[in-house]
């Protein structure tokens, strides 16, 4: 497990030929997961659960079950 730029926290299990990433927010305890093969990069796994992380944190914001970061 590791924090990236963002402050967030990823964790890579592998299953397999699968790997699962986890990316948590640790401001909102927004957690997303996502599943990829291990032949894709560590950076394109990241990026792929950032991005949904973020969707998901702006979606919760949206529903406004999140205040605005200031």
């Amino acid at each position: 497990m590791g924090k990236n730029q963002q402050g967030y926290i990823i964790e890579f299990v592998q299953m397999g030929t699968a790997v699962k990433v986890s990316a948590i927010d640790p401001v909102t305890n927004i957690e997303v997961s996502t599943v990829g093969s291990v032949h894709h990069s560590e950076r394109h796994m990241t990026n792929v659960a950032v991005r949904k992380l973020e969707y998901r944190i702006a979606k919760e914001r949206e529903a406004g079950r999140l205040k605005s970061r200031s």
